[in-house]
């Protein structure tokens, strides 16, 4: 596959599941009895807001020529040539090892998700399932 014929796929967008917001109103709800308790503690229910926004915000878009790692407050895009390679810690996201040293994580990737990161990518990222059956 050309450069060009990458850069025509559809990018990949990897994000949390929307069920998680189950667990953000869940918490809402058990903060709301302490809250009613002590009204003081009222400035802690931002928290489950807070989890609701970052489950909506994260995200990692990767397509033929760049990976984007989307953060609550702002994104940074890299071109695939500037990754050396993925790394999971375990119970995390992967972190890519970019050419110049840096760790840049990328919110959602699993290693379940490989596989398609490994189409995206036109091979760099190699597919640990082995080639995908059409």
């Amino acid at each position: 596959m050309s450069t060009d014929d990458r850069a025509d796929t559809a990018p990949v967008v990897l994000r949390m599941s929307p069920t998680a917001h189950l667990a953000s109103g869940f918490a809402a709800l058990g903060m709301l009895a302490v809250v009613l308790a002590l009204p003081v503690t009222a400035p802690l229910l931002v928290l489950p807001v807070l989890a609701s926004a970052m489950i909506v915000r994260l995200r990692t878009v990767a397509d033929g020529r760049t990976v984007t790692a989307r953060t609550l407050l702002g994104s940074r895009t890299v071109e695939w040539a500037d990754i050396k390679g993925l790394r999971f810690v375990k119970g995390s996201w992967a972190r890519a090892e970019l050419t110049s040293g840096e760790n840049l994580r990328l919110p959602a990737v699993t290693f379940a998700a490989l596989p398609l990161l490994a189409e995206v990518s036109g091979g760099r990222v190699p597919n640990p399932y082995g080639p995908v059956s059409g």
